[in-house]
């Protein structure tokens, strides 16, 4: 019989699906890496969110290992390249959470732009401040998208909705905005933009991608949201051009201080503690992609493709 291991946690379709079709189901919540390997060598499939790193050195412990299936889209924590050598399909289901991201981002510049956060806390003392919150609107401004997969063509989508405008750059692609975005480079995107949202995977070359030189080049001052990954902004960066209003604001779903695992911070610093005592930051701990719906969806995606690669 064929063997998966669940080694983190997701939504039980793919659990009961998977044991319709005749694999064996483990639940390895709680082991550690070393003891994935001393246990269960010898499994078929490997279910995993981010809690431990697969590279090559971890993958040659596994000799009957046919796929691994990350419930996401990021796969910055498995050695992509090395598992494909091993004919190993590495497989994430970044389609099914790019809603839930979409509508988190744009709830978090929403937010920002009629100072909800702060007035609920003001009201919630009994600090009623209309004037001292009055809000701008996101009507009439340029967006710019960087990273034009699921997840920026889907907030470009919902961006329709508005009197925008929706500049997207991806570097990697060519005619891939004809509908809800227009295609374009950066230096357009410095020269326009009022809002930069990031939409990118983080590699080498993205990592700290966005930082003070890069911000410089803005001609407007913008607002920037970041719902990828922490590390393709340097924070210090960041913090310095809020200080000076060349960034107006920022909507921040991840931090540069995250551990690989994304369930907690790994550090508090100077530039940290600036972000959360700042009234023009909103920040959420990693669940741009996170709701009830995508949950289902990243496990029914994960289905179809792990059933079309082995058959």
């Amino acid at each position: 019989m064929k063997k998966v291991l669940f080694v983190d946690t997701v939504h039980p379709y793919l659990w009961e699906e998977l044991q319709k079709e005749g694999y064996s189901c483990i639940e390895g919540y709680d082991l550690s890496e070393n003891a994935i390997i001393e246990q269960h060598n010898d499994i078929y499939g490997l279910v995993i969110r981010s809690r431990i790193s697969i590279n090559a050195n971890y993958l040659s412990h596994f000799n009957k290992l046919t796929f691994i299936a990350r419930a996401g889209s990021g796969m910055e924590n498995i050695d992509v390249k090395y598992a494909h050598s091993k004919n190993i399909r590495a497989i994430n289901a970044a389609e099914g959470n790019k809603q839930a991201v979409a509508e988190h981002a744009l709830g978090m510049i929403l937010s920002l732009f009629n100072n909800l956060n702060k007035a609920d806390s003001e009201v919630r003392k009994s600090i009623w401040q209309r004037e001292e919150n009055r809000g701008i609107e996101l009507n009439g401004k340029t967006i710019g998208i960087i990273g034009y997969g699921n997840n920026g063509s889907a907030l470009a989508k919902i961006l329709s909705g508005f009197d925008t405008k929706v500049l997207a750059y991806d570097k990697y692609k060519t005619n891939y905005a004809p509908k809800y975005a227009i295609e374009s480079d950066m230096q357009t995107i410095f020269e326009q933009a009022d809002i930069l949202s990031l939409h990118i995977p983080l590699t080498e070359e993205t990592q700290y991608l966005v930082k003070d030189s890069f911000l410089k080049q803005f001609h407007k001052p913008i607002y920037l949201i970041n719902t990828s990954r922490g590390a393709c902004l340097d924070t210090k960066s960041l913090v310095a051009n809020l200080n000076s209003g060349k960034v107006l604001g920022a909507c921040l779903d991840v931090l540069e201080y995250e551990k690989t695992s994304f369930e907690n911070l790994s550090e508090q610093t100077t530039e940290l503690k600036q972000l959360l005592d700042s009234d023009k930051v909103i920040l959420s701990p990693h669940i741009a992609g996170w709701t009830q719906e995508s949950q289902l969806k990243i496990a029914k995606i994960l289905f179809q493709k792990i059933n079309t690669q082995t058959e």
